[in-house]
C-alpha cells in the first residue's frame, strides 16, 4: 500500500463532507428565502434541509445502484425497445406506430423521425 493512498481517502471524506455541510446550507437558504414569504410555509433548519435534500434525492433518483442492481433501467429498455422495432418488417412497425397512435397519441420513434436523428 502506498502511504499516500491513505491521505487520498481522509482528502475525499473531508471534502465530500464540506460538500453535504454547503449544499445542506444553500438548500437552507433558498428554502428560508423563498417559500416562508411565497407560501407561508415553515422556516427550516439546517439538518431539516438535509433532510429534505435526502428524501427529494430518494423520490426522484431511487435508491441508486442497489435498487436497480440487475434491474430495469431506462437506456437498456430503450435499447431492447430500439431492438424490437428494428427486427419487424416495415409493414409491421407501421401497423405497430399506428395503434400507438390510435392508443396515445403518439408513436414510438416520432421524436427521431421529426428531428432527423436517430438513437442508433
Amino acid at each position: 500500500m502506498k502511504y499516500w493512498l491513505p491521505l487520498r481517502i481522509a482528502k475525499f471524506v473531508v471534502i465530500a463532507v464540506v460538500i453535504l455541510f454547503a449544499i445542506g446550507y444553500v438548500v437552507m437558504g433558498l428554502w428560508n428565502a423563498l417559500i416562508p414569504d411565497l407560501f407561508k410555509g415553515p422556516v427550516l433548519t439546517y439538518w431539516q434541509a438535509v433532510g429534505l435534500l435526502l428524501l427529494s434525492h430518494f423520490l426522484f433518483h431511487g435508491w441508486g445502484r442497489w435498487r436497480h442492481a440487475g434491474g430495469w433501467r431506462h437506456r437498456d429498455w430503450r435499447r431492447r425497445f430500439d431492438e424490437k422495432l428494428a427486427s419487424m418488417t416495415p409493414e409491421e412497425r407501421e401497423k405497430y406506430r399506428e395503434d400507438w397512435r390510435r392508443r396515445c397519441g403518439w408513436s414510438p420513434g416520432e421524436e427521431s423521425e421529426k428531428t432527423g436523428t436517430s438513437n442508433a
